[in-house]
């Protein structure tokens, strides 16, 4: 487990944007990852006025990274354009991804590595890599070497039907063989998390979420997509549902335990197709650039954690390191940028950072970490009603975190998120 406090140079947060998130199959069905991560990096690009000579280097996260663009970055940099001079490259830690990506952006700024960094990421999961077996892998890599038909012949013979099944990505611990909504159910039964409570805190996340989109709060970090055939504009997210209700959802069956499960696909984020990226600067680049700071890079946080019955714990100890680096008490923070994988570890993570025998016992710490005011968690909406595209989210959640803090006028805020793993990551920002 690594905490820090950001030494070195000041780090910036001088803008963020992403494209609309929408559920996978809809309108970015026939896109790809690295061109929605273009789109993300040129509204950047065009919104904060950078000169792109400037980007010393571009980081972005993926997880199911597709064969044909191994490094999303460099494609999605190259086609942004970017100068084919900036380094860039694609790093995955599941849902963390573009935390991560965040995190080594500041890193190679605060050691005077870098001046100017955009960190970021993109996802599909509308065209997931789906491969052959291993079976027929094999025989497709040796067919490289057939001379003729006989070759074939035999590359083909002891083929079964079952060999022919394709190959599909797991959202699954290889480690474990646990599903994360598996891993959700479990967690949820074991700290005593009702339904209800589960249900609540989607029906939260939708009404924020259509709430803030009404009021326009989210008119700044989205920029409009345009994808063919008809290039009309795609401006919104299309899975906040403002007219959901507690019974709607109730009646939804769980998803993960059929007879007695409280995690159902009402109270867990969905499949989503989307990008999201930062710049991130030195205070002295900022300066000489003419970039506004609008907030600075305090500490971070990456942790990992058991993967069995933790696995979606990961923020409580990353924020309570966090935290402590930055030198800051729970209670000062103003607002609270939660990942909403599923309700269930949102309500977990309120609970046990509150809860003095779970932070003794498991985090070594003497008192608790301390309790959140809920009001002041994911007031936009979050990964429930926004959606969830696994690379983009933690880029998604800093640029709203610091929206939200100069609107309501906080001086602190913390962006976390759970990953699969069992890896946690946590960032402190300050205006």
């Amino acid at each position: 487990m690594a905490a820090k406090n950001v030494h070195g140079r000041t780090v910036v947060f001088a803008g963020g944007c992403r494209t609309p998130f929408l559920r996978a199959g809809a309108a970015f069905a026939d896109v790809m990852a690295y061109e929605l991560g273009a789109m993300a990096l040129r509204g950047l690009l065009d919104r904060t006025g950078v000169d792109p000579g400037a980007v010393d280097r571009v980081v972005m996260g993926t997880v199911l990274a597709d064969p044909r663009t191994t490094n999303l970055a460099r494609e999605s940099a190259l086609s942004a354009g970017l100068p084919a001079s900036c380094p860039a490259f694609t790093v995955t830690a599941a849902c963390a991804s573009s935390n991560v990506a965040v995190s080594g952006a500041v890193e190679a700024i605060a050691s005077g590595a870098a001046e100017v960094v955009v960190a970021g990421g993109a996802e599909t999961l509308s065209d997931a890599p789906i491969r052959f077996g291993r079976e027929v892998r094999k025989r497709l890599i040796r067919s490289q070497k057939a001379k003729g038909v006989l070759d074939w012949v035999k590359l083909l013979q002891g083929l079964s039907l079952k060999d022919l099944a394709p190959d599909t990505p797991a959202i699954a611990e290889f480690s474990t063989g646990q599903t994360m909504g598996q891993s959700a159910e479990r967690l949820a039964k074991r700290l005593g998390l009702t339904r209800e409570a589960q249900d609540r805190w989607a029906l939260r996340s939708h009404r924020k979420a259509a709430a803030a989109t009404k009021a326009g709060r989210f008119s700044e970090q989205v920029v409009p997509a345009r994808v063919p055939p008809s290039f009309g504009p795609i401006e919104a997210d299309d899975g906040i549902r403002g007219d959901t209700t507690l019974a709607k959802l109730g009646a939804i069956p769980p998803a993960f335990d059929r007879a007695f499960g409280t995690v159902t696909a009402g109270n867990s984020s969905f499949l989503t197709d989307g990008a999201a990226a930062c710049l991130l600067a030195s205070a002295e680049a900022a300066e000489r650039l003419g970039l506004a700071p609008r907030a600075r890079v305090v500490a971070t946080a990456l942790v990992a954690m058991e993967p069995l019955e933790e696995l979606l714990l990961g923020p409580v100890a990353a924020v309570a390191r966090a935290l402590d680096a930055a030198g800051v008490p729970a209670g000062e923070v103003g607002v609270w940028e939660v990942h909403e994988a599923f309700a269930a570890p949102v309500l977990a993570f309120l609970k046990l950072l509150a809860d003095r025998s779970y932070c003794r016992e498991r985090l070594g710490r003497a008192e608790a970490v301390g309790r959140i005011e809920p009001g002041r968690v994911n007031a936009w909406g979050g990964s429930l009603a926004l959606g969830h595209p696994f690379g983009a989210t933690g880029a998604r959640l800093l640029t709203t975190c610091v929206e939200r803090m100069e609107r309501e006028g906080a001086e602190l805020g913390v962006v976390t998120t759970c990953a699969a793993g069992a890896l946690g990551h946590a960032m402190v920002l300050a205006r």
